[in-house]
């Protein structure tokens, strides 16, 4: 028996591969307050407990280049420049010691946050998802494979707006380092080609408005631009 669609299903997210060929976006994951000056910003205590993670739907992307319109239902749009780390091989309850084996590759990613929304979520202890997986908050650059760029722990992380620089830090400051947030990750999801992981944001958060610029560069990865419109 033939089976068919009632409608056309939609198309799948990809992400430019720096040498050849588009990444297919699964899912994104993203984790909570892992650096520590960030943490204190947002006025919690830093916990090396257990990693905690959110997510975001795949169609949330954008590219390099991308004009984003300034989201509804906020009045405090703000940026987070992350690391981002792709996955390119299954496996669930990966050990700290495989999770590299894991990586597809990396790229230079904005977690765009409605602020307002997630801090009155967070204050009636309801979720995040309004604050977080709404549609465009999830701007990312080419991801460049493991082979050509494998610098986590050598590099810089910056976010720039309107030629401002707003964010400075080094990866090195995560407080869960990649191998373990896919280690942890993987005990609560199946993890799959296609996953995408943001791994957190450094100190200097805050609001961008219609007409701003931003620029989110690491060292070594092609840089992010987008603007707000």
């Amino acid at each position: 028996m033939t089976s068919s669609y009632v409608f056309q299903p939609p198309s799948v997210s990809t992400v430019p591969v720096v040498g050849g060929g588009n990444y297919p976006v699964r899912r994104i994951y993203c984790v909570g307050r892992n650096y520590e000056a960030h943490a204190r910003e947002m006025g919690f205590a830093v916990d090396r407990e257990e990693p905690f993670f959110f997510l975001k739907p795949g169609d949330t992307v954008e590219l390099d280049g991308a004009r984003i319109p300034y989201p509804r239902m906020t009045g405090n749009y703000h940026y987070e420049v992350e690391l981002v780390v792709a996955i390119g091989k299954a496996g669930a309850d990966i050990p700290v010691a495989d999770a590299a084996s894991h990586i597809f590759g990396y790229a230079v990613g904005l977690d765009m946050t409605r602020r307002d929304v997630q801090i009155a979520a967070r204050e009636k202890g309801r979720p995040w998802d309004m604050g977080k997986a709404f549609d465009r908050s999830a701007p990312i650059g080419e991801i460049v494979p493991v082979a050509r760029w494998n610098a986590v722990a050598e590099a810089t992380v910056t976010l720039d707006v309107n030629g401002e620089r707003r964010q400075e830090s080094r990866l090195a400051k995560l407080i869960w380092s990649v191998d373990e947030i896919i280690h942890w990750l993987s005990r609560y999801m199946d993890l799959a080609p296609g996953d995408l992981i943001y791994t957190g944001t450094p100190e200097g958060v805050g609001a961008v408005v219609r007409g701003d610029a931003l620029e989110a560069r690491i060292d070594g990865l092609p840089p992010l631009r987008v603007s707000v419109t």
